[in-house]
Formats: structure tokens, sequence, C-alpha cells
């Protein structure tokens, strides 16, 4: 996986400026992609996400704004990447607001946020990549889900982002299945606690949260040319984290 070669490949990774999505991103741009930082509001950020990509070994790399929850500005980033790199080969669904609140006390706004974030945000994304990558005989899809919502785990607090990554992760599921003739793989890296979280519980699996080196590795891994015939599985980055005795 450290010889992949992602030179001629667009990578669009959805919020790239910080965190998670920059790691991603720059892993990339380390393999020569040509790379599309995405950002909300931090538009500082992301130029220096870029500027560091290009000195990773970036073929190329553009910054570019948009609501991934808007249909009209998702559009808008994918137009901006297509006119500048070129359709998009590689999409990393990254962005997903949380809310650690108890659910009851949630406003409707902040609910809402969470549950259009992760997962319309991902849907939205998927949908207006697809028609290029179909066109292409190529795609690859990778999303962000969280550990053990698959299992479908709740807690009153943090409600809706389980409901948004439990959904994440059957449309990850679904989407394979729909792109299985035409060249696509669709699938998940799913987290629970990463170095740069802003809480920790006080018992971490292995005695440390994931790393971003963690979650860079299954995302080259699906990358990867002889990882063509996966698609549809969801790999937990969770250090053997077993909620049930919690």
């Amino acid at each position: 996986m450290n010889e992949l070669d992602l030179s001629n490949r667009t990578v669009l990774v959805t919020g790239s400026a910080r965190g998670v999505g920059r790691e991603l991103l720059l892993a990339t741009a380390a393999r020569g992609a040509e790379t599309a930082v995405h950002y909300h509001t931090s538009a500082d950020a992301a130029r220096e996400v870029a500027d560091a990509a290009r000195e990773r070994g970036a073929a190329d790399a553009m910054t570019v704004q948009g609501d991934v929850t808007d249909p009209e500005s998702v559009d808008g980033i994918f137009a901006a990447v297509e006119a500048e790199l070129g359709s998009v080969d590689v999409l990393v669904n990254n962005v997903g607001d949380f809310a650690p609140e108890h659910w009851a006390e949630l406003d409707f706004e902040t609910w809402n946020r969470v549950l259009e974030t992760n997962l319309n945000g991902t849907y939205l994304c998927s949908k207006r990549a697809l028609p290029a990558m179909r066109e292409g005989d190529y795609g690859r899809i990778v999303n962000v889900g969280y550990a053990s919502s698959e299992k479908g785990m709740v807690n009153p607090t943090n409600f809706p982002y389980f409901v948004a990554k439990a959904g994440v992760l059957m449309f990850t599921r679904m989407l394979a299945a729909d792109t299985q003739d035409d060249g696509i793989t669709v699938n998940a890296i799913s987290p629970y606690v990463v170095e740069n979280s802003d809480e920790f519980p006080e018992e971490l699996p292995r005695d440390r949260p994931a790393s971003f080196e963690d979650l860079i590795n299954p995302l080259l891994f699906f990358l990867d040319p002889d990882s063509e015939y996966i698609s549809g599985e969801n790999v937990e980055v969770d250090g053997g984290w077993l909620p049930e005795t919690v």
C-alpha cells in the first residue's frame, strides 16, 4: 500500500480542512493524487492543507467551498473540481457533525444538522459523483462511519449521530450492490475514538485512541487496485472495543 500510485486519480475528501479529513487527503497527496480540499467555512485552513498536499507530492491541489447538505452547493463543489482537476475518481465522505448532548436537550436545528451532514451529505455527494464514475468505469467511494453503529448501538446522548451513521453504513451496502457492474467500489471506515477527538472515555482499547495512520491504512487498502473485488465492506477501527461491556 505504501507503493500505491494515485498519480492518475482525482481525489475529493469532504471536510478536509481539518482533522481526519485533512490526514486522509494528505495520504492520497503523498501518493501523487490530484487533490481537492473541501471546506465549508475554514478557508484559511483549507489553503494550508492544499499547500501541504503539494509539498507531500500531489500532482495538483485546489480548495473548494460548499455545503454538502445543499444539492445546488454540492453540484457547485463537483463542477469546480471537474473544471480544474477533472472528474472525481475517489470520493471520501468525511463530513459529519455530532452533538454530544442528551437527545431531549437538542434543539431541532442541531438534530437536523447532525442527520443532514452525516447522512444527506454522504448521499448527495455520492449521487453527484456517480455519473462520471460510471462513465469512466472506475470509482472509489469511502464513507466514514462510526464503530458499532452497524450493531444498532444507541445512547440517549448523541442519538442522532448514531442514527445517521447507521444510515451511512446501510447506504454503503446498498450503493455497493447498485454499482457492482460499474467498476466502482463503495466501502466504509468506522473509527471509535480518534487522536483528535474532543472527548476521551476513561478507558480506551489498547490504552490509546486510534491514530490518523490507523485510519489511513484501510483507506489505502480500499484504493489499492488489488482490492477491486471488495465492496460494501466496513472496517471498524476501534482497537477491539466492545460496547456491550459498557
